[in-house]
């Protein structure tokens, strides 16, 4: 008799092969001066669940219902795509959008905890990351492997220290089910 690979484990290899693909794609995507500092993990099975269950705690705490919602969603999810970017370094064109009069300035100054993620961040570093996290959802899209990026669930994998070298983080939860649990939601 010949192996098989019945439906919901090929789908879960699938989305797993997927989350891979979508990490090359988010590493050799674009950066600012050719200056890697895009960060990048798979989560899945329990570490998942654990990301869910700190944004459960998150809502709670601040009465947000969204946390809720996309907690319900990476819960549903066979895994989650973590990209994050070090934005502690500047991309040296003193440009002033982090707030500071010029890169030195920024470098040397204090870095804090927000409510979220830590700043001052580079505005170089944040476009760096969206061009990768673009990228990432692309091959996401290309294979038919439903996805969202969730800036909730990066929140709570900063918090769970999963994604501890990035300042900014975000979620990409993927599914594959017969209908897209990320767009047909309340």
């Amino acid at each position: 008799m010949s192996p098989k690979i019945e439906g919901k484990n090929g789908e879960h290899e699938a989305v797993l092969e997927t989350a891979k693909l979508m990490l090359a794609a988010a590493r050799t995507a674009p950066k600012t001066g050719g200056i890697d500092d895009v960060v990048t993990l798979i989560v899945y099975g329990e570490e998942k669940d654990a990301i869910a269950e700190k944004m459960y705690e998150i809502a709670e705490q601040r009465k947000i219902e969204g946390f809720k919602r996309d907690a319900n969603n990476l819960k549903d999810s066979e895994a989650v795509v973590l990209i994050g970017v070090r934005g502690k370094k500047s991309a040296g064109l003193n440009c002033g959008a982090c707030g500071h009069r010029n890169c030195e300035e920024f470098e040397k100054a204090q870095r804090k905890m927000g409510q979220d993620f830590t700043g001052p961040t580079c505005i170089f570093k944040v476009l760096d990351l969206g061009i990768a996290l673009g990228s990432a959802v692309k091959i996401a899209s290309l294979l038919n492997v439903d996805n969202r990026i969730m800036y909730r669930v990066g929140t709570a994998a900063l918090k769970l220290n999963l994604i501890s070298e990035a300042t900014v983080a975000m979620g990409i939860p993927l599914s594959a089910k017969g209908k897209n649990i990320y767009f047909d939601r309340r």
